[in-house]
């Protein structure tokens, strides 16, 4: 497989920051963006393998950025991260053909595995 392309979109400077030095570490190509809107100007200028989106943001939250995703890129794998997990936000995820649901804090190497098999669906 080659390097895989990661879009995160978190609108806190330090989770970008942290998945980003994790993920180029591991060799993968890495792309931020802080909202949903800052996303979508991303997908539309490169080629995306998997978004990674908080789901409370300002301005255009995470569930809205998988929708919107959705429309234009159907196949497009998305994980969504949380700090605030509930019932409700995890029926609109499955709603919106969100891949995953990951509760921060989480364990690197795990989400790293999850991505990865991730990846590995998309590719067969």
């Amino acid at each position: 497989m080659e390097k895989p392309s990661i879009l995160v979109v978190d609108d806190e400077l330090l989770i970008r920051d942290l998945l980003y030095d994790f993920f180029t570490g591991q060799g993968w190509s890495i792309s931020v963006a802080e909202n949903g809107e800052k996303a979508l100007e991303v997908l539309n200028e490169k080629s995306i393998d998997l978004i990674l989106s908080d789901i409370k943001m300002p301005e255009m939250d995470g569930l809205t950025l998988a929708s919107r995703v959705r429309q234009t890129h159907p196949n497009l794998p998305v994980v969504l991260m949380t700090g605030f997990p509930s019932v409700e936000t995890a029926v609109s995820a499955l709603r919106n053909r969100v891949e995953d649901y990951v509760i921060k804090p989480f364990n690197m190497n795990q989400l790293y595995k999850l991505i990865e098999s991730k990846l590995a669906e998309k590719e067969s």
